[in-house]
């Protein structure tokens, strides 16, 4: 196995794709911030240059170990994910951990055009996306959940009904019951002004212990 020039010139832009890739969740203090995604892209880099290099035979396959990257990359895409109430937080960086392995991967096997042009997609999706759900992005897809400390039946009717009124759409997911309360798990679509509305209703009545969404 050889080294080359061109070798040092792939772990150069491999780092400078995973240091891009990471400085937007740096910025916002996620768990995977530009350090653990340059790592990942240099890492996945380097099993390609392993890979493609050790198995560079007319009987070999020169992509097996570069191949295993993309199952193991799944184990730190799930570490980041995480469960918060009725939200699942997490899925942006874990797609970020997922792409910049397969952009490292790509520099790994020369094809700089290639990982460039994703780059540059997904540096696109990541500045951008926030900017377009602040001006395009009316209407929000909420999973709404309210504990109740009284199961009159009337009162989650006339809860619903209100929010029925002030939302698109609501969609009863899941009622739990116990001898004194009961909570509601709600699917609903909602204009984001209305937000703060939707704050009124359950803020104004005693009977709401607590409320997420």
């Amino acid at each position: 196995m050889s080294w080359h020039w061109e070798d040092l010139i792939k772990v150069g832009c491999s780092l400078l794709a995973g240091v891009i890739l990471g400085l937007e969740r740096e910025w916002k203090d996620k768990s995977a911030g530009f350090k653990t995604i340059a790592i990942i892209c240099l890492g996945s880099t380097l099993f390609t240059l392993l890979s493609y290099k050790m198995g560079a035979g007319d009987s070999e396959d020169a992509t097996r170990i570069a191949s295993y990257v993309v199952s193991g990359i799944g184990f730190l895409g799930a570490g980041v994910i995480f469960k918060d109430g009725v939200n699942v937080n997490g899925l942006t960086t874990a797609s970020i951990i997922w792409i910049s392995a397969a952009i490292g991967m790509s520099i790994g096997f020369g094809q700089y055009i290639t990982a460039t042009v994703f780059l540059a997609a997904c540096f696109f999706i990541i500045v951008s996306g926030p900017i377009l759900n602040r001006y395009w992005v009316k209407n929000l897809a909420k999973t709404l959940e309210v504990h109740l400390n009284n199961t009159d039946g009337q009162i989650r009717g006339t809860i619903i009904e209100e929010l029925t009124d002030l939302c698109y759409s609501v969609k009863l997911k899941q009622s739990r019951f116990t001898k004194s309360d009961v909570t509601l798990q709600l699917d609903i679509v909602i204009h984001k002004n209305r937000l703060h509305q939707l704050d009124q209703i359950f803020l104004l009545r005693p009977e709401v212990v607590s409320f997420c969404y």
